[in-house]
């Protein structure tokens, strides 16, 4: 079946032999040909859908702006069409036409047959879309849909015009009080229940979205008309004290709720996009300290590291890597190490992730002026022995973190580059003097992370001979110390999860930190002052038994807390932008 679909693909020039190669490699790996071919994003998931039925010989509905009738709605019990995912299309003569997501649910087809026999009906099963399949059972017959569209009307009623402030105060006082309020506190509530780190809601086409980001991937969890989208949006602007009136710039603002033992702060953005609005939501748990190193999924050999150098009397230590991979929380580890009372410990954040009993923590304010520039110069004035500043923008703000450092502080920050070697070209072309950055810098680790595999269902994977034969190349590569002397470098075992009830058949559950450190002794200070050459920079690297984010990934998935699939992954992210060519071209121009 999966060959048959792949070349009917073919067939229809939705995809070429390259990808179909992609796939058959991914299906070889544990996936399933839905997950290969519209996981990654190579087919359109409504062209699948019409491939698939075509495979099995049944019909393909597309039900994109589909209005269903609520008579068609009644013809099944809404317990069965939420049990099983079913959508009643229409009832000609005796044959009740349903739609179906998955025509491989027994369970599904029985339940039908049995309360379609009960009333001398015929089935026929027709295949539609599963995203727009759920999107019509939660928006249509009651439920969330009908609530919304209530409270609406009550908001239209009451407030045809938005241009006093007192027609605003009344919108206010409609939206805490109407059904949207409770949408907007379940979908607040149920991100954290599903350890979610943002929530998106924003309008794509003829509807509202909601997305939440799970272990670092975008799913989405509800869709609803479109005329919802401004509702949902004044509501949360209201619990962020945000303007309700002004929708022409972002505005940022912070929503603190309290679930049982929980205290949950809810970073809150919104973007005005065309003819409407964004909003993204940053979920912290601040009931819950930082994490140790060690829980971060930080190797005992970069431990130990990070410990040599956070001893150290002055100097930079700098996190590098994309948004959202976790470098202001290694941060917070490190300065757990060193919080005690004979240290004083300041930081400037944007915004406070986590709170630290000791740590004297100052938000920035850009809006009144507030930045990590400014902030920083006040600080200095704190008599501080350890600063974290969040990140290092702009060539003001390091310029003081190398001043600071040279006058007996030891400076934490972050900046967003691919790798730790493109800490030095960054900070470089920020206009900071590589005598100066020489003199101070002590550490730079680039981060990334990597979704864990699901303890509840890990199981051996099978890898595809060329993939395991590049593999072993990079295993090569790596330092003896990083192994254990059972190792069997021949012989490699990789793990997946097979999916289960604990990670919702995803085969994930978790992130856990993948890391590379280059320490900036003697030869490498010498190398800053000189445009810091790769070539060379690489080959102290070596000298140090360094070993790179794609290498500890590969590690980590040999110890089972990763997979090959993730390991391929953030190999790609590793090398976006600059490549490795044009980096070693702008090294050479600074050196000469």
């Amino acid at each position: 079946m999966d060959e048959q679909i792949i070349e009917l693909l073919l067939a229809e020039g939705l995809i070429d032999a390259k990808v179909a190669e992609i796939i058959r490699d991914l299906i070889s790996r544990g996936k399933t040909v839905e997950q290969a071919i519209v996981g990654g994003r190579y087919v359109q998931e409504k062209d699948y859908t019409r491939i698939l039925a075509k495979a099995i010989g049944l019909d393909f509905i597309d039900i994109d702006g589909f209005e269903l009738p609520e008579e068609a709605l009644s013809l099944l019990p809404e317990q069965i069409r939420k049990t099983y995912g079913v959508l009643p299309i229409g009832l000609e003569g005796d044959v009740l036409t349903y739609a179906v997501a998955n025509p491989q649910d027994v369970r599904a087809l029985e339940a039908i047959q049995f309360f379609a026999s009960g009333r001398g009906w015929k089935v026929r099963q027709v295949l539609v879309a599963p995203t727009l399949l759920r999107k019509i059972l939660k928006i249509g017959g009651g439920g969330v849909g009908a609530e919304v569209e209530a409270s609406l009307a009550e908001v239209n009623r009451r407030s045809a015009s938005k241009t006093s402030s007192k027609e605003v105060e009344n919108l206010q006082e409609l939206i805490k009080g109407a059904p949207v309020a409770r949408i907007v506190t379940s979908i607040m509530r149920n991100a954290v229940e599903q350890r979610a780190s943002d929530i998106h809601i924003e309008p794509v086409g003829g509807e509202s979205r909601v997305r939440y980001r799970i272990d670092g991937v975008l799913r989405t969890v509800l869709t609803l008309p479109a005329h919802v989208h401004p509702a949902l949006i004044a509501r949360v602007k209201v619990l962020a004290n945000l303007k309700l009136d002004e929708t022409r710039v972002p505005q940022d603002g912070r929503i603190t709720e309290i679930y049982g033992e929980k205290k949950i702060d809810y970073r809150i953005s919104t973007l005005p996009v065309v003819d409407n609005e964004k909003v993204v939501m940053r979920i912290l748990d601040t009931s819950v300290g930082a994490p140790t190193l060690v829980q971060l999924g930080y190797r005992s050999e970069h431990v130990a590291i990070i410990n040599e150098e956070i001893k150290k009397a002055h100097g930079l230590f700098l996190v590098t890597g994309p948004t959202g991979s976790g470098k202001s929380t290694t941060l917070f580890a490190c300065l757990n190490m060193l919080n005690n009372e004979g240290v004083n410990i300041s930081t400037l954040e944007d915004p406070v992730e986590y709170y630290i009993s000791g740590v004297n923590q100052s938000q920035v304010r850009p809006q009144i002026g507030y930045t990590f520039a400014t902030g920083l110069r006040s600080l200095l004035r704190q008599d501080p022995n350890v600063v974290m500043v969040g990140e290092i923008r702009d060539r003001e703000t390091a310029e003081l973190a190398i001043h600071a450092s040279l006058t007996g502080h030891l400076i934490f920050s972050t900046l967003h580059t691919n790798d730790a070697f493109g800490i030095v070209p960054r900070l470089i072309d920020m206009g900071v003097e590589p005598f100066l950055l020489s003199a101070t810098i002590n550490i730079g680790v680039a981060q990334r992370l990597a979704r864990k595999v699901c303890d509840g269902c890990k199981a051996p994977e099978e890898i595809p001979p060329k993939t395991l034969d590049m593999l072993k190349g990079e295993i090569a590569q790596i330092p003896k110390k990083y192994f254990s002397d059972s190792f069997d470098p021949e012989h490699p075992v990789f793990y997946h999860g097979v999916g289960c009830v604990r990670c919702k058949g995803i085969g994930y559950f978790g992130r856990i930190a993948i890391a590379e450190m280059f320490r900036f002794g003697a030869t490498g200070r010498k190398l800053v002052e000189k445009g810091f050459p790769i070539d060379e920079a690489e080959e102290d690297a070596k000298r140090q038994e360094m070993i790179s984010l794609r290498q500890d990934a590969i590690l980590k998935a040999l110890d089972g807390l990763t997979t090959v699939e993730e390991v391929l992954r953030l190999s790609q992210e590793a090398v976006e932008g600059e490549g490795a060519e044009k980096r070693k071209e702008k090294a050479a121009q600074r050196a000469s």
